[in-house]
């Protein structure tokens, strides 16, 4: 080394010595690097040595780069110099040409757009734009099914002995005679409350024997097809989402596919056939119950008699009501099994998936359960009321 040069590697840190020296020639600093400049060779130094040379580059921002000496270098400190370098070529850099030819790569790589940064309104309108996509989505999905179910059905009126009864009556017990215990408490606790709340403001007026007209009315119309179809959606919905999606994760539904067996029509159909018979039954069965409960509330608190409960019901409420909350719960059941078929089928082959269809597919259940109930508030306003 001549006299006009100083190695400075006692500046170095001696865990990185041998890959880079410090030489100050004619007073102009200059970074020489040596060795193996590999993942492999640098391990656990890789770190260290780009924030040592990090350090340098902002000291001496002219300072002279020679990376003729290295010997061998990948990808991996390609990037960690180009970093260090904030990704831009050093003015004064001397390299060999092999390596050349990939620094010319990251400087060729198109640099990213800059991001303008999410304001409120931006994002106000890009989750907008994004839920009305997925909501759109959907429905050409539901649409998609229910036409296939059209085709199903036709095919099964021509041929009969296709119909799958076994599994329609499997839909039927699961989705109608397991769930009379769980409909039968809640709507019996429901009628009790009603009961006991309605009582406490008929007695101020007076008019303690219109609590029958309030019962009949709100039960066997609203309460009674709201209450077992929201439980069904619950309970039921998402029992056929999660069997449709541990089918997909079990690679069933392939199978099925690989043997020609319809989805549709195996599937999809006996639970929609299953859920649409069960649900004015369940609905039915949970009106029963809830007047039941509000009769014995009635009795104990305004001292209404059984018998007389009975007889007056048929007169306080019409008959139309009685069709009407089971006109609710054919159109909820049925939309139930179709939406829990519908997620169901989307769920991808994983756990996490599973658990979010099955979650999603109840929520959107209830919604259009209450949608649907609003749509009979709205139509048929004018029946069963006068």
């Amino acid at each position: 080394m001549s006299s006009e040069e100083l190695m400075l590697t006692n500046n170095a840190n001696n865990e990185t010595h041998y890959w880079y020296q410090l030489i100050i020639k004619n007073e102009s600093p200059c970074l020489k690097l040596t060795g193996d400049f590999t993942l492999a060779a640098l391990e656990s130094k890789y770190n260290l040595l780009s924030s040592e040379l990090t350090h340098h580059r902002k000291t001496n921002p002219n300072i002279h780069w020679d990376l003729v000496d290295i010997q061998q270098m990948d990808m991996a400190s390609v990037i960690m110099l180009w970093q260090v370098w904030q990704s831009q070529r050093p003015t004064n850099l001397h390299i060999r040409p092999e390596h050349e030819i990939m620094f010319r790569r990251l400087e060729n790589v198109p640099a990213q757009p800059p991001n303008p940064g999410r304001t409120h309104y931006t994002w106000f309108i890009t989750t907008i734009g994004n839920n009305t996509l997925l909501l759109w989505e959907h429905l050409i999905g539901l649409i998609s099914l229910i036409g296939q179910l059209l085709l199903d059905i036709v095919y099964l009126i021509k041929n009969p002995t296709y119909i799958p009864w076994r599994e329609i009556s499997s839909n039927l017990y699961r989705t109608g005679a397991q769930a009379l215990g769980i409909t039968a408490l809640v709507g019996f606790l429901i009628g009790i409350v009603l009961s006991y709340l309605s009582a406490q403001q008929l007695k101020l007026f007076g008019a303690d024997i219109f609590i029958i007209d309030l019962l009949g009315i709100s039960i066997i119309r609203e309460l009674g097809p709201v209450l077992a179809a929201i439980l069904v959606a619950g309970r039921s919905g998402s029992s056929m989402t999660a069997q449709l999606g541990v089918m997909r994760v079990t690679q069933e539904l392939d199978a099925l596919t690989v043997m020609g067996i319809s989805h549709s029509q195996r599937l999809v159909l006996p639970k929609i056939i299953g859920l649409g018979i069960a649900m004015p039954l369940l609905v039915l069965w949970t009106s029963a119950v809830a007047l039941l409960g509000g009769m014995v509330a009635a009795e104990v608190q305004l001292g209404l008699n059984y018998q007389y409960f009975i007889s007056a019901l048929p007169d306080a409420v019409p008959i139309a009501n009685l069709w009407l909350g089971l006109g609710k719960g054919v159109v909820c059941g049925m939309a139930i099994a179709l939406i829990a078929c519908h997620f169901g089928l989307r769920i991808k082959p994983n756990t996490d998936s599973l658990g979010a269809g099955t979650t999603v597919s109840v929520v959107t259940s209830i919604t259009v359960v209450i949608i649907i109930d609003a749509i009979f508030a709205v139509v048929f306003s004018d029946v069963g009321l006068i």
